[in-house]
This record gives structure tokens, sequence and C-alpha cells, in this order.
């Protein structure tokens, strides 16, 4: 899930950036320090949003640079288990595909792309259904839900399944909408 955050952090401005505008310094610095990072409590920080207060700076004796408390805002990802997600295949190989949702890329392992045995095949480097014959390739966008979040120091891994209705492929929830529409309902005759 996406989310902005507000973050009061002080941040350091070196001599040769003082005669410059301090909000474009400090909104730099800040994009330096935090996007791209991961962060255990708020998942990816995929961008520093604005520069909302800057307190009185500071000098400490012996560091040229000035030091600023600022209030700045991030925007965040963070996959919650159950969410529902839309994504691109990004790769095949024999124990699943990656599938890049948003900033990250997360495994569907290849027990859960469908309810049948997916093979690797390395000549197309195609996932293909056993019973189906149904092939998750590369550039395919896809629907899963999250099955797994785990957050270490230096990333995100995600686990996915599209093992149940409406996920899979568009193609697959398309095949599976009009399935639907050809079944009688209860009670007609």
């Amino acid at each position: 899930m996406y989310y902005s955050v507000k973050v009061k952090d002080t941040l350091r401005v070196p001599p040769n950036k003082f005669d410059e505008n301090l909000v474009q310094v400090l909104a730099e610095i800040a994009r330096e320090s935090f996007e791209g990072k991961i962060d255990p409590d708020l998942g990816f920080i995929v961008a520093v949003t604005d520069i909302a207060k800057v307190y009185q700076g500071k000098i400490i004796s012996g560091d040229g640079g000035a030091y600023y408390e600022t209030d700045f805002g991030l925007l965040c990802y963070l996959p919650e288990v159950d969410e529902v997600v839309t994504g691109e295949v990004v790769e095949c190989v024999d124990f699943g595909a990656f599938v890049r949702i948003g900033t990250i890329d997360a495994l569907c392992h290849v027990s859960q792309i469908a309810d049948d045995y997916f093979r690797y095949i390395p000549k197309n480097a195609v996932l293909r259904g056993d019973k189906s014959k149904r092939d998750l390739l590369v550039n395919t966008r896809v629907r899963a839900r999250v099955i797994a979040v785990s957050i270490g120091k230096s990333n995100i891994r995600v686990g996915l399944s599209m093992r149940q209705d409406s996920l899979g492929t568009f193609e697959w929830i398309e095949e599976w909408k009009e399935g639907l529409k050809k079944k009688p309902e209860k009670g007609a005759a």
C-alpha cells in the first residue's frame, strides 16, 4: 500500500551550498538521504514529497556545515498481507515468476500460480501449466494477492499468490468471468 508520512529530521547543509536556496538544498539532501532506502517501519521510501517547515539552523564547532531540523513528507510503499495488487511479470525462473508491483519485485512461487502444476521451459523462459496449457510470460500483466512480507535492512521480500478466482493474468481473469456467465443460475430450469 502506498501512503504518505510526515517526518522530522536534522539535515546537514555543507558550506558550499550556503548561497543557494535553503529549501531547495534541503529537499535535495533529503532525496539523497531517503529515496530508494528501506525502513523497517515505513517500507520502501519512494520519494520526498515536500519540505513543510525548516527550523533555525545550528552550527557545531569544528564542522563547517549548518544543521537544520526539518519537517518533510515521504511517499512510501509497504505491501500488506491479503492486499490485492496488479503488476507485470519481469522474469520467469524454474521456481516461479517475479512480478513488479510498484517499486518491488515480488515472487509468485510455481505452487501459487494456479491450481495446476507449472513447469519452466528455459528455451522460451516461460512457465506452462501441465493440464491447462496456459503460459505465464514476461511482460504479462497480472493480478495477485500478497501472502507474505519480510522486511530486512536492505530489501523487502514479498510472496504472491494467483490461485484464487479473479486472480492471474488478465486473460485468465476474462476466461473465468466468461465461465461464470455461462453457468446456469440455481433454481433455473
